[in-house]
């Protein structure tokens, strides 16, 4: 069996504001977390995720400890999180060898007898086909280069088959149900790509699902027009939603617009919240970070909403807006471009500490996760590090 260990990058502005509450391995590109991809390549098991100190007590189901950077003694794979395996199995052979990426080294395969201490330079090049990830806005392009080859690999799967009364544009082979339920009503069209829905999910009548699309283990579309998007585990979600990524465990229920967007963990979007995701001038996007501004290249991109961020009712969010960690969002209409960690409303306050610790407890427990002593710990960590002065 092939160990896994992920190595985080240094911490940098262009990862927020997901890097403040979770390890980029644990980030979508396309239907797979990072660290899935990677699993995939190696046929490996994950062991540890050398990551920053804030995330050290990080916890949540299926992912391996967070700690600080060791040695590796093989049979193991190191690889780096900003890189996104496409899925194409490299030729490892017998020795070890550094994994490359259009000439950047991206990971290294450790064999059996062989130990990893960091660079490696002189190791033998494998090269290794995938996405290399700049900043957390990257995700919206993995979401768009690896969706469709990803929703395609489930036309493998025996599915249950279409529900009588749905409406089918396209060949119904593309329409994979794996256990989950679906009302009649719901429109599927899969001339652009397969529509996958997962086990305990829901899909509700007036739903029309526009391949490619993935809907996670028990989420619920609860109607509206979802098209070219990943919905995580356990989210709701209804309304007009295109080209975005739900990580798991959040709330679109009622109607507004989210597009070309990534929506991070225990998100509540109230009723009527709209993303733009495209300038009046039609240029790239820049946004705005605590520590200046990024240029991402893209065209087309909306928001970026970190783990336990929740906004008011109508809330609009301008083309390239990030919001932080546990930010509330009410007051204003229309929200800053940049939203700080736990940012109350319009004011200059911020969210205390147990008031954030709070108000997870009453959240978490609704999606059936218990907030033991190892889940507080891990958020007052987070709470910790996204406020601390150097931050400020």
């Amino acid at each position: 069996m092939t160990d896994l260990f992920l190595l985080e990058p240094e911490p940098q502005p262009a990862w927020f504001p997901f890097a403040d509450a979770r390890p980029i391995s644990e980030l979508r590109a396309g239907v797979w977390l990072v660290r899935e991809r990677w699993e995939a390549i190696g046929e490996a098991t994950s062991v540890a995720i050398f990551g920053p100190p804030h995330l050290h007590a990080f916890t949540e189901a299926g992912v391996p400890p967070v700690r600080e950077p060791g040695t590796v003694d093989g049979p193991a794979i190191v690889g780096r999180s900003d890189f996104a395996p496409s899925g194409v199995q490299p030729d490892l052979g017998g020795g070890a060898a550094r994994l490359v990426h259009e000439g950047e080294t991206i990971g290294w395969w450790v064999p059996e007898g062989e130990r990893w201490k960091g660079a490696a330079g002189d190791w033998p090049e494998v090269e290794l086909d995938g996405l290399r990830l700049h900043g957390a806005y990257d995700l919206v392009s993995a979401l768009e280069h690896f969706l469709p080859p990803d929703a395609a690999d489930f036309t493998r799967e025996r599915g249950d088959g279409v529900p009588d009364g749905c409406i089918v544009i396209g060949d119904p082979a593309d329409v994979i149900i794996l256990g989950g339920g679906v009302e009649a009503g719901t429109v599927f069209d899969v001339r652009q790509g397969p529509v996958v829905v997962e086990q305990h999910a829901y899909v509700m009548s007036g739903s029309r699902l526009e391949g490619p699309v993935y809907v996670g283990p028990g989420t619920q579309v609860l109607g509206g027009a979802i098209r070219a998007s990943v919905l995580g585990p356990r989210c709701k979600v209804r309304g007009e939603v295109s080209a975005a990524v739900f990580l798991g465990y959040s709330n679109k229920a009622h109607e507004g617009y989210v597009g070309h967007s990534v929506i991070g963990r225990w998100v509540n979007l109230g009723a009527g919240t709209t993303t733009s995701d495209l300038k009046n001038t039609y240029g790239p996007v820049r946004l705005r970070l605590p520590s200046g501004t990024a240029e991402t290249g893209r065209q087309f991109l909306g928001s970026l909403i970190a783990d336990h961020a929740k906004t008011a009712i109508g809330t609009q969010l301008d083309t390239g807006t990030v919001v932080g960690v546990g930010a509330n969002l009410f007051g204003a209409s229309r929200s800053p471009k940049q939203v700080p960690p736990f940012a109350w409303g319009d004011t200059r306050e911020r969210l205390t500490r147990e008031a954030f610790l709070t108000i997870a407890e009453r959240v978490m427990p609704r999606r059936g996760v218990t907030v033991s002593d190892e889940v507080r710990g891990m958020l007052g960590a987070i709470y910790d590090h996204a406020t601390s002065p150097i931050r400020s």
